[in-house]
């Protein structure tokens, strides 16, 4: 009985000991596991790649819609209206596609692959940061779009190619920071559909009622004072100056400020959620 006992220990007691004494892996570093998630973003573009169609169809549909059917109702000719235009049709587009780096961590959630994330030894905030990344290259994607569509209809930036960059860049600082918000929300609403919908009840409002489409001294004063704080045109009038080399030191300012002011208030709330996510904030 007890030479019996021992064989049937022995097996046991020396995979226990395989185990124990084996090193374990190193934990990734905060760049490493970042990287790999964004690796993970670019993979789901390469097997859809359906998901460029925001970035890549429909800014040129917005541009050449607006363009000619608005731009010789309200500027004379398309080619002046065109001008004023594209900087702030390039802000709408892009501020506009924010909304999905939210959709693809809600639907993370759905699917449970959100838990999975969670319970990895690994940088908590990777899975969020590595998204986020290829939203600014899918934003970069965009603008870029819009850039050489304009040229080829005769857009024509008086700040040149330095003016274009710098808008560009700006434009991805402040995309970065309100993608923050759809995260959070991305966190709390129970599904894509709900969090599609909230997402068009503020973006919609706030690029349509702004100067990307007419001069705010053209709206009533009660609509120009809307106008005037409004973030997106804010935005807009900075991007207008450098690529018009018009651009002033408060308009940048502007910018950061807004942009910073969003980031702080929605980065944080957006990894507390992360860290304590459970249904009771569901809606």
């Amino acid at each position: 009985m007890n030479d019996h006992s021992e064989n049937q220990q022995g097996p046991n007691e020396q995979l226990l000991q395989a185990i124990v004494s084996g090193k374990r892996p190193e934990r990734p570093s905060a760049f490493s596991s970042t990287l790999t998630f964004s690796q993970r973003a670019l993979l789901r573009i390469k097997h859809v790649p359906e998901q460029l169609f925001d970035v890549t169809v429909f800014p040129v549909i917005f541009l050449l819609m607006f363009t000619f059917l608005f731009g010789g109702a309200i500027a004379g000719s398309t080619g002046e209206y065109l001008q004023f235009l594209l900087p702030g049709i390039l802000v709408m587009t892009v501020v506009q596609i924010t909304m999905y780096t939210g959709l693809d961590l809600n639907k993370d959630i759905q699917n449970g692959i959100f838990d999975r994330f969670r319970t990895m030894p690994l940088w908590l905030p990777s899975a969020l940061v590595g998204g986020l990344l290829i939203d600014v290259f899918r934003y970069t994607i965009a603008s870029v779009i819009m850039i050489i569509l304009g040229y080829i209809l005769g857009f024509r930036p008086e700040g040149g190619l330095s003016g274009v960059s710098m808008s560009i860049l700006l434009i991805l600082l402040f995309c970065f920071s309100v993608s923050w918000i759809w995260t959070t929300l991305g966190l709390i609403m129970r599904s894509e559909k709900s969090l599609m919908l909230v997402s068009m009840m503020v973006l919609f409002p706030l690029t349509f009622i702004s100067n990307v489409f007419v001069a705010p001294e053209t709206l009533p004063n009660w609509l120009q004072a809307f106008v005037d704080v409004n973030p997106i045109s804010l935005l807009v009038n900075a991007v207008r100056g450098f690529m018009h080399g018009t651009i002033t030191t408060e308009a940048i300012m502007w910018v950061f400020l807004t942009s910073g002011i969003i980031f702080i208030i929605f980065a944080p709330i957006t990894m507390y959620l992360y860290r304590n996510k459970n249904k009771k904030y569901c809606f």
